[in-house]
């Protein structure tokens, strides 16, 4: 599954355009749609899929857990599903989650509560380093077990709960944890309340929405009912707002330049980065708004603009999770002191965020100050690139890629990023789009 490693080279600044694009397919909801379809019952149908490494190694796991997916045509599937508690494999069978962490604590959520689950669950050297702590402690709660004791990096033993039963949850910043309570109470005695303090993204939420008799939600309290029918799923997949982010970062920055994103998810869960963003004067509209599965679905018009420094305050981390890499860069190349507050779960991500993005910024001169929760940084619009250098080593960071990618075609650095490959867990057009768009870089 693994694509051929290669480094990207950037030494122009793009030129202005004017463009109408579609970007990569939404991953979150690829991803959440083949894992529910799979504990579902019957035949779920899925249509523009997004194909990348991250939900082909959804698709890996599950058929190794008995579920029969059928490719139809290009990005559309069905996914025969047998019920909850259908999954099931061989003693000590590897489930490899690759890069994804959706995908480890998702699926790990619904094993811990499927009955015979004894497996081995892996990742690749990126998502080897994330704690999954958080992460086996409420699925200890509901009775799965985890082995070596008191190890809480992968590669891991799981073995789930003989006689799961619904616990009481607050749930933080985290969708993914908040996301595996949720699906493991699907198969488990009881009621499970979670209590939103934050609300968080809600895929799944709407997902199992498709199940009345499973899922009932009042302002911040979602109780799911254990051991019910999940009524098979029939979605088609929006455009990422999280890959949209980084197209539209680079028309904002960019001179005279306008861009049309078409059929974009705008979750009100997932837009925070644009409703930051034209709170400081960013021209961005949303259109041809409607509702599908659940889900907000509309286009984004973009055009270059004049942004003031952003203040982000702590309620914006949960709506904006993934786009604060890109959000750093905005803020790098914007006249005065840009504040970020509430950051402190970015440490846990592809790799530490803070600590890399920081890097990234001060090879090109701009100063940054952070600390456990917060970054400062000192932006300027003016700064002179032409003969700074951009190096991101392996890091195995989709996002950070992309984001040194728009930093380096925005100011004229020359950018050499090494392992590029990993941009395909999430985004494998982004190339071809930046291409379209006038990029230009070369390929190692």
């Amino acid at each position: 599954m693994a694509n051929k490693s290669f480094s990207l080279k950037i030494f122009d600044k793009i030129g202005e355009f004017k463009k109408t694009i579609e970007v990569d397919s939404d991953k979150s909801i690829s991803i959440r749609s083949f894992l529910i379809g799979s504990i579902s019952q019957n035949i779920s149908k899925v249509k523009n899929v997004l194909e990348s490494d991250d939900v082909l190694a959804t698709i890996k796991c599950l058929e190794k857990l008995g579920v029969t997916i059928k490719k139809i045509k290009t990005k559309e599937y069905e996914i025969t599903g047998k019920g909850l508690g259908s999954l099931f494999c061989k003693k000590g069978t590897v489930l490899n989650f690759q890069n994804s962490g959706t995908l480890c604590r998702l699926l790990t959520g619904i094993l811990s509560t499927t009955p015979g689950i004894d497996v081995v669950i892996t990742g690749d050297s990126s998502l080897k380093k994330r704690n999954m702590s958080k992460l086996i402690g409420l699925m200890n709660e509901f009775g799965a077990e985890f082995f070596p004791k008191n190890k809480f990096y992968l590669p891991l033993r799981m073995v789930s709960s003989e006689i799961p039963i619904g616990i009481k949850y607050k749930s933080g910043v985290s969708a993914q944890l908040k996301s595996a309570v949720a699906l493991a109470a699907t198969n488990s005695f009881g009621v499970t309340t979670i209590i939103e303090e934050k609300q968080s993204r809600n895929h799944t939420e709407n997902m199992l929405l498709n199940s009345p008799s499973v899922i009932k939600i009042n302002k911040k309290i979602i109780k799911i009912s254990g051991k019910n029918y999940l009524n098979p799923l029939n979605i088609n997949v929006s455009s990422d707002p999280s890959a949209a982010a980084f197209y539209v970062a680079l028309t904002l920055l960019n001179k005279k330049s306008y861009l049309k994103i078409k059929n974009v998810g705008l979750n009100k869960t997932r837009i925070g980065f644009y409703e930051l963003l034209k709170k400081h004067g960013a021209k961005i509209i949303f259109k041809n708004i409607k509702k599908k599965n659940n889900e907000i679905i509309g286009d984004i018009d973009v055009a270059s603009s004049l942004i003031k420094p952003l203040r982000a305050p702590e309620i914006f981390y949960v709506k904006s999770t993934d786009e604060f890499p890109i959000l750093f860069c905005i803020a790098a190349l914007t006249n005065g002191i840009s504040i970020f507050k509430g950051i402190g779960d970015l440490v846990n991500k592809e790799s530490n965020r803070i600590t890399e993005m920081k890097k990234v910024l001060k090879q090109i001169g701009i100063k940054s100050i952070a600390t456990k929760n917060q970054i400062k940084i000192f932006g300027n619009s003016d700064i002179k690139c032409t003969n700074k250098i951009i190096k991101i080593p392996n890091l195995g960071d989709h996002r950070i890629c992309m984001s040194a990618t728009i930093l380096a075609l925005i100011t004229g650095a020359k950018a050499y990023i090494e392992n590029f490959e990993t941009v395909n867990t999430s985004s494998p057009n982004f190339l071809n789009i930046i291409k379209s768009l006038g990029g230009k870089f070369e390929k190692n």
